[in-house]
C-alpha cells in the first residue's frame, strides 16, 4: 500500500492506497466491465465490486459511469487508469531492474545484439564494460522487433544495431552512432582476377547479401544501381558468419566491414566506395538506470 499525507482544517491525517484496490481497477478497465475482469481475477463480481466501490469512497468520486449496460471511465477513472499503469510499470522496471545482479552481488549488464552486428565490435564493448566495473554481461542475439521488445520490457539494457532506434509514439529510446565502417567485397581466390576493373568486374557475378530489412542491403542495391552493375544474388541472410561460410565455399562473393571478415579463405577484392556499415549503441527510458549501460551510452566509441 502506499501512504499519502493531506491537510484538511489545519490537521494533518495519512492515507493508505490500497495497491489490491487499484490492480482491481486496472484489470476492470482494461476487460471493459466486472463480470469479464472477475473471471480474469478468478474473484466473485460482488467481491470485485466491492473492491472498486472502496477505492471510489477513496478517492472521492466516480471512476466508472454505466452507459447502455457497460461501464464507461469518467474523466477521473481515465486520469486514474494512467496513473495506474505508470505505476505498476513502475514496479516491474523496478523488480527487473534490482534482478540485475549476480549471485555474488556484481553488477550485471544485458545486451541484445542483431547476427549482423561485428563480434570483433561486441567484443569491444564487453571490453569496455569490463574496464568500467567488474561485471557479468549476457548477451542475446535476435531480431531487431524481438530486441526492441526485450528492451522496452528492461530484460536488456542496450541493444547494439546496425541501424538506429525507431521509436514509436510515447516510446522514448535513445541511439548512439558508434561506428562506421567502410565496406568492402571479399571472395573465394577463385575470384581474385575481379580486381582488375574494380568494380565493373563484379557485373554479373553472384553474391551473397544481407537480407532486404537491412541499412547495408539498401546501401548496396544504390550502389550497385549508380554504378550500372547487375549482380546475382544467390543467397541472402543476416548471420554474417553464415555469409562468409558461402563466400569461403565459393557460391559467391560477400560484402563486409573489414573488422568482420578477417577470415581464411576470404581474400579482399575492392572496396565499395561510400558504402559503410554504421553500428549503434541503443537504450531505453528507466527510471533507475543500470550504470553500466549509462556509462557505455555516454563513453564508448569504436577506436
Amino acid at each position: 500500500m502506499v501512504r499519502f499525507k493531506r491537510m484538511l482544517k489545519g490537521e494533518s491525517f495519512m492515507q493508505w492506497l490500497n495497491y489490491h484496490h487499484l490492480y482491481y481497477f486496472r484489470v476492470i478497465a482494461n476487460e471493459g466491465g466486472i463480470a469479464r475482469a472477475a473471471e480474469k481475477l478468478r474473484l466473485g463480481q460482488p467481491t470485485l465490486s466491492a473492491q472498486l466501490k472502496q477505492l471510489e469512497v477513496m478517492v472521492g468520486r466516480p471512476l466508472f459511469e454505466r452507459k447502455n449496460r457497460k461501464l464507461i471511465l469518467t474523466d477521473a477513472g481515465k486520469s486514474a487508469l494512467d496513473y495506474a499503469n505508470e505505476i505498476f510499470r513502475m514496479g516491474e522496471e523496478m523488480l527487473e531492474v534490482l534482478k540485475d545482479r549476480t549471485p555474488d552481488n556484481q553488477p550485471h549488464l544485458q545486451i541484445g545484439a542483431l547476427d549482423s552486428v561485428p563480434k570483433s565490435i561486441l567484443l569491444s564493448i564487453i571490453m569496455k564494460a569490463y574496464k568500467i566495473a567488474p561485471c557479468t554481461v549476457s548477451i542475446l542475439e535476435g531480431k531487431g522487433d524481438e530486441l526492441f521488445r526485450e528492451l522496452r520490457a528492461h530484460r536488456i539494457d542496450l541493444i547494439v544495431s546496425n541501424y538506429p532506434s525507431q521509436a514509436t509514439v510515447g516510446e522514448q529510446t535513445f541511439s548512439k552512432s558508434v561506428a562506421k565502417l567502410p565496406v568492402f567485397v571479399y571472395g573465394a581466390e577463385k575470384y581474385k582476377n575481379l580486381r582488375k576493373r574494380f568494380p565493373k568486374s563484379l557485373n554479373g557475378i553472384p553474391f551473397v547479401l544481407p537480407t532486404a530489412h537491412s541499412k547495408l542491403r539498401h546501401d548496396l542495391n544504390h550502389y550497385f544501381k549508380l554504378n550500372n552493375i547487375q549482380i546475382s544474388s544467390v543467397a541472402e541472410t543476416q548471420d554474417t558468419s553464415l555469409q562468409k561460410l558461402i563466400a569461403q565455399h565459393g557460391i559467391g562473393l560477400a560484402p563486409f566491414s573489414e573488422v568482420e571478415a578477417k577470415e581464411q579463405g576470404l581474400i579482399k577484392i575492392g572496396q565499395l566506395k561510400d558504402v559503410h556499415e554504421e553500428i549503434w549503441l541503443i537504450s531505453g527510458q528507466r527510471k533507475l538506470a543500470n550504470p553500466l549501460a549509462a556509462s557505455l551510452m555516454n563513453t564508448y566509441v569504436l577506436r
